[in-house]
């Protein structure tokens, strides 16, 4: 019985993939389908957190920042330092920015004291015109004990 639901599975997997590039981006061509597929994800589920397309939301982000992480040159600023960065660019207060949240809302954003969240994404990935990957956060990652050959890991 198993083996006729990893059959299922597997061809349901396959239809989606045509559509939706669910998995490791490995060409630039990968990447950009990605980048829009998302954008038009986010565009339909709008200000609703609890959307059930929020799961493949992140689950592409991961995707999407995984293949920035590997081929392409981005700092490692945070969303508050891209906003800041944004609003100086484009001459903006934090009044400008009303859809965001309220000033303490605001504020809290800019001080890393809050995160985003899916709205607040799709609300400056439209307002900005960039990737709504520039404002997710990264992943964080497990701590490992230190083992007895020290290894030199870095991130660019």
């Amino acid at each position: 019985m198993l083996a006729k639901y990893i059959q299922e599975a597997n061809t349901a997997y396959r239809r989606i993939r045509q559509r939706i590039p669910l998995g490791p981006l490995r060409t630039e061509a990968d990447y950009n389908r990605a980048v829009t597929v998302l954008d038009e994800i986010l565009d339909e589920i709008g200000q609703q957190e609890t959307h059930p397309l929020a799961d493949l939301a992140e689950t592409l982000g991961l995707f999407i920042e995984a293949y920035e992480d590997a081929h392409v040159p981005f700092s490692d600023s945070s969303a508050s330092e891209i906003i800041r960065s944004l609003m100086e660019e484009h001459a903006l207060k934090q009044s400008d920015l009303p859809e965001i949240g309220s000033q303490g809302i605001m504020s809290e954003i800019l001080s890393g004291k809050r995160d985003l969240n899916i709205p607040q994404i799709t609300q400056l990935a439209a307002r900005f015109d960039v990737s709504p990957s520039v404002f997710m956060p990264a992943p964080k990652k497990a701590s490992k004990r230190p083992s007895s050959r020290r290894r030199a890991t870095g991130r660019r």
